[in-house]
């Protein structure tokens, strides 16, 4: 594993910014990823984020309601627009130069999605922010974190969740849940982990894409893991 990241992704779910207070947006939250994002920034990593937006919409809960899933899908890409929007500003007042690249197109509030583009705003030192998704339904923002991470060439997509790592069953229900320091792409779809779906944990596999999960709850987590301390669960080919 390397110690430490030219460039980054860092997964973010909805949930995870709605804090403690489950649903909506936590501001101490989105005051917490701000601050670890210009510190990631001042050592000279290059990041990129993708949010997902369950903190507002859920798709696929939209569609088990009776919701033509593509329709449910689009809202749910319209709730990450809404926290990369929320993200944005929250890193400006730390005075972090970012861009939010939409890959459904609304050029009043965001730039379209073009690879070459967020490759040189990512060269030039600005924070790049994935928001919508894919654009395309049936596609979680987890595939998003996968694709874009190929598309730019990250070294490695941190996960961050309300949880400190990977366990066998939900720790958050379980006690006894087990958790594991280290996996390989083919352990977390054979054994249905819940990491990520299979569609991005397949497309990391086929592009030797690390990941690392780990809780964004302790400040400070994503500065160790952009530095390549050992924390959470590290997901790898080997």
């Amino acid at each position: 594993m390397s110690k430490g990241y030219r460039r980054v992704i860092l997964k973010l779910s909805g949930e995870a910014l709605a804090g403690e207070q489950g649903a909506g947006i936590a501001h101490e939250m989105l005051a917490s990823v701000a601050r670890q994002v210009r510190e990631m920034r001042s050592l000279g990593v290059e990041v990129a984020l993708v949010v997902g937006g369950g903190n507002i919409w859920r798709g696929i809960a939209g569609s088990s309601q009776g919701m033509d899933r593509a329709t449910a899908d689009y809202m749910g890409m319209l709730a990450t627009v809404i926290n990369a929007l929320a993200l944005q500003d929250a890193l400006e007042q730390y005075e972090v130069q970012t861009r939010v690249l939409s890959a459904i197109e609304m050029r009043q509030i965001a730039e379209p999605y073009i690879r070459r583009r967020a490759i040189r705003h990512m060269e030039k030192g600005r924070v790049v922010i994935f928001a919508a998704g894919t654009g395309n339904p049936y596609f979680s923002t987890d595939t998003t974190a996968a694709l874009r991470a190929a598309e730019i060439e990250a070294d490695v997509i941190l996960m961050a969740k309300r949880v400190d790592g990977v366990y066998d069953s939900d720790p958050l229900k379980n006690p006894e849940a087990k958790k594991f320091d280290r996996l390989t792409y083919i352990d977390v779809l054979n054994l249905g982990l819940g990491v990520m779906d299979s569609t991005a944990a397949s497309l990391c596999m086929d592009n030797d894409i690390p990941l690392i999960v780990f809780n964004l709850n302790l400040n400070g987590n994503i500065l160790k893991a952009v530095k390549g301390e050992t924390i959470g669960t590290y997901i790898g080919r080997d």
